[in-house]
């Protein structure tokens, strides 16, 4: 047990208030660096519902009979969710691209999700910088 912590109710560990006082002052600036970043979200819903997807294919994946097989379900797997993130039905994208097999083997770049001009039509925009400015 770290000095400072006491046994909670439920047998956890807990600060004493003023080491968590100490602790919060010593990691204001980054426990608070959402704060001053315009247009940080308050919550991670976003990130929360991307791992569900990867953890609920994990689950699903156990039941690939070949590793190919489990590479195609990851590729998929991976183009609907793009789809999804792009307000684009993965449905329709994936039909276009089988109607769509010869052009899609010239250019496969061009039919990517998020890209003008194709099922998936509008690209998803990431305005936040890794450094604070």
């Amino acid at each position: 047990m770290a000095a400072g912590a006491v046994r909670g109710e439920k047998g956890g560990t807990q600060l004493r208030p003023g080491e968590a006082i100490t602790y919060l002052l010593k990691h204001w600036e980054p426990l608070t660096l959402f704060l001053r970043q315009p247009g940080a979200p308050l919550d991670n819903n976003v990130c929360e519902r991307a791992l569900k997807k990867a953890i609920l294919h994990r689950k699903n994946s156990l039941f690939y009979k070949t590793g190919n097989g489990a590479r195609v379900g990851d590729l998929y797997m991976s183009l609907i969710h793009t789809c999804e993130l792009n307000d684009a039905n993965p449905f329709e994208y994936l039909t276009e691209l089988q109607k769509n097999a010869a052009e899609l083997a010239q250019n496969p770049a061009a039919w990517m999700p998020g890209t003008t001009g194709r099922p998936c039509s509008r690209p998803v925009q990431v305005s936040i910088p890794l450094k604070p400015q």
